[in-house]
């Protein structure tokens, strides 16, 4: 019988491999366990991988790993100098305006950030892009593009402009609507895009979001009259 794979592998090259990553599964294992996309993946491919960037457990989409320690060190230093353009697709509440948020950020309690305070110590550069894409009666669909690789950077900064995701548990207000249905603890965003190199990578909305999405366009049509 042939290999089946569980994680979808998006492409690969001598030097790295790009996986779409479900919501749900952290990308390295924590504390007292094995269980992460790393350790699957090296598992299903019989050969050892690198960790070059992280994306949160509820969030799906693209993750890259190094096959070799050089092209670990590579990858990595150029997600450092910023030569990595990351592109996210995120579904928020209400319309946030087109353009940069510029807002350092700060470390907070329990792993979390916050918008630093004017002049604090400690503070983050952090900056995010955004463009919408579509828009609902309270909702959009927006495309984010983090510059820097600050933790929780795009969901702390869509909070602080009041457009936080429609489902995030740290950040957001409960689920509600179309987002209602969706798993605990899952984010409505996902890793859409990576070019670096003069490569382009993308994963695709998977069918919980793009289930949402269809669920909003339908909310948004106007009644049959009768």
């Amino acid at each position: 019988m042939g290999r089946t794979d569980l994680i979808p592998v998006l492409a690969s090259a001598d030097g790295w491999i790009a996986v779409d990553k479900p919501p749900g599964m952290v990308v390295v294992p924590a504390p007292g366990t094995d269980a992460s996309l790393w350790r699957a993946l090296e598992n299903e491919r019989n050969e050892r991988l690198w960790v070059v960037h992280r994306i949160d457990r509820g969030t799906s989409g693209l993750v890259l790993f190094a096959r070799n320690a050089d092209a670990h060190r590579t990858l990595s230093m150029a997600f450092e100098r910023g030569e990595v353009r990351k592109t996210y697709l995120a579904f928020v509440h209400g319309a946030p305006p087109d353009g940069p948020i510029d807002a350092p950020l700060h470390t907070a309690r329990r792993a979390r950030m916050r918008p630093a305070h004017n002049g604090e110590l400690g503070s983050l550069d952090a900056r995010t892009d955004i463009r919408v894409v579509q828009t609902w009666n309270d909702a959009s669909l927006i495309d984010a593009r983090p510059r820097t690789g600050r933790r929780h950077q795009i969901r702390v900064h869509l909070k602080m402009i009041g457009t936080p995701l429609l489902a995030d548990p740290i950040y957001g207000p409960p689920p509600s609507g179309c987002a209602a249905g969706l798993p605990p603890g899952r984010l409505t965003l996902h890793a859409h895009a990576l070019e670096f190199g003069g490569i382009d990578v993308t994963s695709q909305l998977p069918d919980d979001l793009s289930g949402l999405r269809a669920c909003l366009n339908e909310g948004s049509r106007p009644s049959p009259s009768g």
